[in-house]
């Protein structure tokens, strides 16, 4: 979903192994609301990717609340209670260093429809053009 590559070096395969059992175990503590945070239902919250600093002690996590309404407002609640979802997910991981969360909207699927819209356009003109030919 959110671009894996900047103009940095790839990332390495620990990286992108603690990422994954960050989102997973994120996305099993959202779905059992076990982070107690309050003003939101962290059962329509989706963690679509967590990418990990090269020290692993950042994580930088891409959500999107279900149906994508409300995303900057998701970020802002994850953001201001991010030391009660850390506290949840400490119960659950056992590595070294539990990495600080920095949540981040995920405009992939946005972008993908926008996409997908410019496409079906290009189509539409195509089928109109070979119409009147």
């Amino acid at each position: 979903m959110a671009s894996n590559q900047t103009s940095q070096r790839p990332y390495s395969q620990r990286q992108l192994r603690v990422g994954e059992l960050v989102k997973q175990n994120l996305g099993e503590l959202f779905i059992r609301n076990e982070a107690k945070i309050p003003s939101i239902n962290s059962k329509l919250i989706t963690v679509t990717e967590v990418i990990m600093t090269p020290d692993l002690k950042t994580a930088r996590v891409y959500v999107i609340p279900l149906g994508g309404i409300d995303t900057k407002e998701t970020v802002r609640i994850l953001t201001e209670y991010s030391h009660l979802v850390r506290r949840a997910l400490s119960k659950r991981l056992d590595i070294k260093f539990l990495p600080k969360l920095t949540f981040v909207e995920d405009n992939s699927f946005e972008y993908a429809e926008k996409i997908e819209r410019i496409i079906n356009k290009n189509k539409q003109n195509d089928k109109e053009k070979k119409r009147y030919n």
